[in-house]
């Protein structure tokens, strides 16, 4: 029967783990969405009150709309270069991969707790960040997704490694 609850705890924590990741970045998106909507309220609320001052909009999450799941962001633009009436630029994806990235973390994950060895949790996430890493310094918004995703995917795995180790594996 260990080989039914080892195979069943790998396919839940890497492919249950998608959906589980996907919702925990659109929480982090809704939180960011209400702190610019606040933020612009504020600023809108000050212009009101002082006419004269310069005011300067900031497109928000604008440039960094997702295509097929995956992250986008103008090429060799900073984000507060862009404004709302500026040219558009057109985009390119980052953090490509991420998806199936994801599912072989969850399975190297879930794998690592089910065999008692994880120090080998250390080595996904170093093989991860080295492979990200230059992607990761030069767009702050790959580096924040990178960091949502790691830690939501590992904790999905780890979560469901323990739970079948505990009650099915003890």
């Amino acid at each position: 029967m260990t080989p039914v609850w080892i195979t069943a705890a790998l396919l839940v924590a890497g492919f249950a783990g998608w959906p589980v990741t996907a919702l925990v970045f659109r929480l982090a998106r809704t939180i960011d969405d209400k702190a610019d909507a606040a933020k612009a309220a504020e600023e809108a609320r000050r212009a009101a009150e002082d006419p004269a001052a310069d005011v300067t909009v900031d497109p928000g999450h604008a440039e960094n709309q997702s295509v097929d799941g995956e992250l986008t962001a103008p090429p060799d633009v900073p984000p507060s270069a862009g404004t709302v009436s500026g040219p558009q630029v057109p985009t390119q994806r980052i953090l490509r991969g991420g998806a199936i990235i994801g599912i072989l973390e969850r399975l190297g994950v879930c794998l690592a707790i089910l065999t008692g060895q994880p120090v080998a949790i250390a080595y996904i996430v170093a093989i991860k960040g080295l492979g990200r890493f230059a992607e990761l310094k030069e767009t702050p918004v790959a580096a924040e997704r990178f960091i949502i995703g790691t830690l939501a995917s590992m904790l999905w795995a780890a979560g469901t490694a323990a739970a079948v180790k505990v009650l099915f594996l003890s």
